[in-house]
């Protein structure tokens, strides 16, 4: 597989970046099912301040750069079980090809390849939906995990959904958010599970901040879980996870 030759990933960012990392946890087994990778500056800067500074001429490089800082970090740092690394589906040109670094970074760092799971935002507006399902298959049939981040927070999940099963739906923490006080949102999670347990597609409820609302989910079947309750995203760095 060879470097794509069309894009600007050989160019020079322009920035530092660094990558901090927070557990996703299984709580049935009091494990650490994952570690989701979130681009930070040099300084422990926000993502927020980092994203601001992504344009349509350094997206590519941008894009790339991630991938790559968050397998070397996570080699270097002895990570533990799957990375979930965020991609953006408008940084690439052709699929298999700007997988290319990734493979090599994941080969000279002797990362499993099969412990990366790539996630997309369902808020994520790409020019083709066919083409983020070209991305995703590609994905598959390297060994990588695929995810759909924030399920239920925009409007073409369902419609991605029925072209490409991912590996994992994200839960919007939207959803999540004081679920044990809203039926609404009681309803909509079970209708997710429903859609999981027929699909075979694992769940994870992300944005976890409070005991009423792991208890909940917990009550409720839902094992994989993320968020401040179990632990904030730590620089570079991980830790052991206190279970409730």
């Amino acid at each position: 597989m060879s470097a794509c030759p069309t894009c600007n990933c050989r160019k020079p960012l322009g920035f530092g970046i660094k990558m901090a990392f927070q557990p996703i946890v299984d709580i049935s087994s009091k494990t650490v099912f994952a570690y989701e990778a979130l681009v930070r500056g040099e300084n422990g800067e926000g993502a927020g301040r980092i994203l601001g500074q992504v344009t349509e001429d350094n997206k590519y490089t941008f894009d790339q750069s991630c991938r790559v800082k968050a397998i070397e970090t996570a080699s270097r740092i002895k990570l533990p079980g799957n990375l979930s690394i965020n991609f953006m589906p408008n940084a690439i040109y052709e699929p298999e090809t700007c997988l290319a670094k990734t493979l090599e970074t994941a080969t000279r760092t002797n990362f499993d390849r099969n412990n990366i799971i790539f996630e997309v935002t369902e808020q994520e507006q790409v020019v083709s939906q066919q083409f983020l399902v070209e991305v995703f298959e590609a994905y598959r049939k390297e060994g990588f995990k695929t995810a759909i981040d924030d399920f239920g927070a925009g409007y073409a999940g369902l419609n991605l959904l029925s072209d490409f099963q991912p590996d994992i739906l994200k839960i919007d923490m939207k959803l999540i958010r004081d679920i044990c006080q809203n039926k609404v949102k009681q309803t909509l999670v079970r209708s997710i599970q429903q859609i999981g347990e027929e699909l075979g597609i694992q769940l994870i409820a992300e944005g976890i901040e409070t005991d009423d609302e792991y208890k909940y989910l917990r009550d409720n079947g839902i094992t994989l879980m993320q968020g401040y309750y179990f632990q904030k995203p730590m620089l570079e760095a991980i830790q052991d996870v206190n279970f409730p």
